[in-house]
């Protein structure tokens, strides 16, 4: 379904990395300049994400959502019901789900695009397990201690991400690694990506130190995808098993799960805005 929007509301990371306050500047009088200005602005970390109730309190039709994946992900978890859509535009570290719905474009040409020619608004397939849910991906296994390292980089530097890095070495070499059920091979990390009829599992390679140096070159440089991998199982439900607690990466953030977890297709319960 094809929608214009005329009342968006706005959330943004004052203390996010990428933040700009000439690109918010540039949001907001784009809006305006459509004659859909915002009714509300939600600034983190000063103010919490909005809920359904306080969208409905400014009749909001659309959520720009200029923040990182993790932050998107949460959003959406706090909406169902609502019967408004939520417009992702990059303004985190690797902006997966808005090079997934808009290609990868600067935020303000996603924004105009918007608002100058209406965009489909439409449910996307996410992943759902018992402790969390993915709108772009899980990762699972010991090589999501990588994820710790990029963190340390972005906010300390690359001197401390130096320290950092020989345990998450250590960990992808050496820990318990993650499996499929049924099968007997053992991988430092699994990535779940959900898609229209099922879910896809790829299986990171680590063979030899090439392997392993260009995995965390991918983690540290940008999309963790870039490494090498292969194709591993598919399915609407997929069960991981480990000999140890699972640790996961759900869109950037995270988490911990005991063995064995299932992993299932999903809709998300509220609609986002598709250009691409």
């Amino acid at each position: 379904m094809t929608s214009s929007f005329l009342r968006p509301a706005l959330v943004c990371n004052r203390a996010s990395g990428s933040h700009d306050p000439a690109l918010l500047r540039t949001i907001t009088e784009s809006c305006t300049r459509h004659g859909a200005p915002l009714v509300d602005t939600f600034i983190l970390p000063d103010a919490d994400l909005p809920d359904a109730a306080a969208l409905r309190r400014v009749d909001a039709d659309l959520l720009i959502l200029w923040t990182g994946d993790g932050t998107i992900n949460a959003a959406a978890q706090r909406l169902p019901g609502w019967a408004g859509a939520l417009l992702p535009l990059p303004g985190g570290t690797l902006n997966l789900l808005s090079k997934k719905l808009h290609g990868d474009r600067p935020a303000d040409e996603i924004l105009e695009d918007v608002l100058a020619n209406g965009a489909r608004r439409q449910p996307i397939p996410i992943i759902r397990s018992a402790d969390g849910h993915a709108l772009i991906t899980v990762i699972a296994g010991p090589a999501t201690r990588w994820a710790e390292v990029r963190e340390t980089m972005r906010q300390d530097g690359l001197i401390e991400a130096g320290r950092a890095a020989p345990d998450a070495l250590e960990a992808m070499l050496s820990a318990p690694g993650v499996g499929i059920a049924g099968q007997d091979a053992e991988h430092a990390a699994i990535i779940l990506t959900p898609t229209q009829s099922g879910l896809t599992a790829d299986a990171i390679q680590t063979g030899g130190t090439a392997d392993v140096l260009r995995h965390g070159l991918a983690w540290l440089g940008g999309d963790f995808r870039d490494g090498p991998s292969e194709r591993v199982a598919e399915g609407e439900t997929i069960i991981l098993e480990s000999a140890a607690p699972i640790s996961l990466e759900y869109d950037g953030e995270l988490a911990e799960t005991a063995s064995p977890a299932r992993f299932a297709l999903g809709m998300s319960r509220v609609d986002f805005v598709v250009t691409a």
